[in-house]
């Protein structure tokens, strides 16, 4: 069962539908499918990923099965064991400690970059998805995306592909997204704090923000 109670199996069938149909290959449907159904919290850690049963509930083979549970598993969100079969991993404070540390890296840097790139038009953009967030009640079940909106919004000013799919990738280690247990105030303030740099162009202050913001979330881990 998942923390709701709900069987997985049941909220796997029901994700299937609205995802048939809109993918080339079933690979990348079943993998996009359960990606989204881990890191949205529907499928717990821990939870069994019998072949099996999937590639029953997506009318598909082995094979795309095999192939999805294998690119989850390099992006850390299923483990594999010889004799339990695959899970939704379990993620131990130590290890999101470091994807902290490796994101704060990689988005100070992107910060950064985009500084050079950003125009008036964006800084417009990413102030409106600001007060979006400033103005979503902390326990909205949005919050998490529109605060994701905001900081991808920055990114991509980066014009830089490859580092947007990193910091995707790490993204999508933390289950309810990086500032999950921080206060919406404590975050709002320092997201403000980030437009004002921007707006300045300040390319030191965004950075330094950013590095600030992320490495501050660590302080929250034993607090989830």
């Amino acid at each position: 069962m998942t923390e709701t109670g709900e069987d997985p199996s049941a909220i796997v069938r029901k994700a299937v539908p609205r995802a048939r149909g809109t993918y080339v290959s079933k690979s990348d449907m079943v993998t996009d499918v359960l990606r989204d159904l881990i890191t949205d919290r529907q499928l717990s850690p821990g939870t069994p990923l019998r072949q099996r049963e999937l590639a029953e509930q997506f009318d598909v083979s082995y094979t795309p099965v095999r192939e999805a549970l294998r690119r989850l598993e390099s992006e850390g969100l299923v483990v594999t064991d010889v004799h339990r079969g695959a899970t939704v991993a379990r993620t131990e404070s130590e290890e999101l400690e470091e994807n902290y540390r490796i994101l704060a890296a990689l988005e100070a840097l992107a910060g950064s970059l985009a500084v050079a790139k950003i125009t008036d038009d964006d800084i417009a953009d990413i102030e409106a998805r600001c007060r979006e967030v400033a103005a979503c009640p902390p326990d909205d079940d949005r919050l998490g995306e529109l605060n994701r909106q905001f900081h991808f919004r920055i990114y991509e000013c980066t014009r830089s592909p490859m580092l947007l799919l990193l910091m995707r990738l790490l993204w999508r280690s933390f289950p309810r997204g990086p500032q999950a247990g921080r206060p919406h105030a404590e975050s709002v303030r320092q997201h403000d704090a980030l437009v004002g740099a921007l707006k300045r162009r300040d390319e030191e202050q965004v950075s330094a923000i950013i590095r600030e913001h992320v490495l501050g979330s660590i302080a929250y881990l034993t607090r989830r």
